[in-house]
């Protein structure tokens, strides 16, 4: 067994997967060898779903009857709640004592399910989502009253661009909990917890007050210079994985172009005046536009409040999420790393302070 210790695992190959593939030096992102620049405009986002569960692009979620989703006013709990409720309401059995083809039948509609919920949570009341039209069609019906075409676009476009990343965070912890034999529902809601951080989910929401400084002030170059003296993050910028300009935030940028965001002028001049100013205090590192920078401008297009982004993003994600838990089921086996004890030396009680 290794004794080497990585902060925060960077860099730690604890899978094998072939559900997607991040490339970190050409800035591209592969869904099962499909490039998504490839599927944007192409296929639906309920089809890309299929892609990465099934490796086939077919019809998948199907609506479903969701009854009480909780509204507390925090949309990400209220989602929690929701997935992690349906394992008793449903009577999900555990991974452990189901075949492949029962636990991906279970992650199919508790991933329609999320969707449901999603609409209910943004109308603000119990909503149901029709069974014509597309996925995000259906969506954009139930919460806004229509399927408004700018509105679809942008959403469908965000769900595709997001519905998979790799060993994330909120991926990491739906297998582990799936490692554990747990049911479809416990691990889905494992990763919406872990999603909620903003380290991991929120960022796109710390966008908007970023464009909202630089609008007040008239002067992008001003706003960006007065975040950094600050000591703030300049939200948006930088990747964990990607040493080029993030893919996603390419597909993004162009969709609100096309649609005709109301902040697109304003999100280029912030972003041409953050990358040259991260440009000249970090010329070592290369600190790119990343997908919650555009994803932020196109969600406040679609009329999407900052706090209620996160939610869209665990609808999307559940595609992934999906895939991994399937994947880790297939394994048969418990995730348990090792942890390097630090602490205090044998000493009695008496000589704890």
């Amino acid at each position: 067994m290794s004794t080497t210790h990585t902060a925060g695992l960077e860099g730690v190959i604890a899978v094998e997967t072939s559900i997607a593939e991040p490339d970190r030096d050409g800035g591209a992102l592969r869904y099962r060898g499909v490039d998504i620049t490839d599927l944007v405009g192409e296929v639906r986002y309920e089809q890309v779903w299929g892609l990465l569960v099934d490796d086939d692009p077919g019809p998948c979620l199907a609506p479903v009857d969701v009854p009480r989703v909780p509204h507390t006013g925090e949309p990400m709990a209220d989602l929690q709640a929701t997935l992690a409720s349906l394992s008793g309401r449903w009577g999900l059995r555990k991974l452990v004592d189901m075949d492949t083809a029962e636990v991906r039948a279970d992650l199919e509609r508790l991933s329609s399910a999320a969707f449901v919920a999603a609409a209910a949570l943004a109308a603000g009341h119990d909503a149901s989502i029709d069974v014509h039209g597309t996925l995000a069609e259906r969506f954009v019906a139930a919460w806004r009253g229509t399927a408004i075409r700018e509105v679809v676009e942008a959403i469908e476009t965000y769900w595709i661009c997001t519905a998979e990343h790799g060993l994330n965070a909120s991926t990491f912890a739906a297998r582990v909990v799936a490692s554990t034999g747990a049911d479809a529902g416990a691990c889905l809601s494992a990763a919406v917890g872990a999603l909620s951080g903003p380290l991991h989910g929120g960022a796109p929401a710390r966008v908007v007050p970023m464009l909202d400084e630089a609008e007040a002030c008239c002067d992008a170059d001003r706003a960006v210079g007065a975040i950094l003296a600050r000591g703030e993050r300049l939200m948006g910028f930088g990747h964990r994985v990607y040493r080029a300009e993030d893919p996603r935030a390419r597909l993004l940028r162009e969709t609100a172009r096309r649609i005709g965001a109301p902040r697109y002028a304003l999100a280029l001049e912030v972003e041409r005046a953050a990358l040259a100013e991260l440009a000249r205090r970090k010329p070592d590192r290369v600190l790119a536009t990343n997908v919650e920078y555009w994803s932020a401008v196109v969600l406040d297009a679609a009329g999407v409040p900052p706090h209620f982004a996160p939610v869209l993003f665990a609808c999307s994600r559940t595609a992934g999420w999906s895939a991994h838990i399937l994947e880790q089921h297939a394994t048969g086996r418990l995730i348990r790393p090792a942890a390097r004890y630090i602490g205090s030396p044998p000493r009695p009680l008496a000589a704890v302070a």
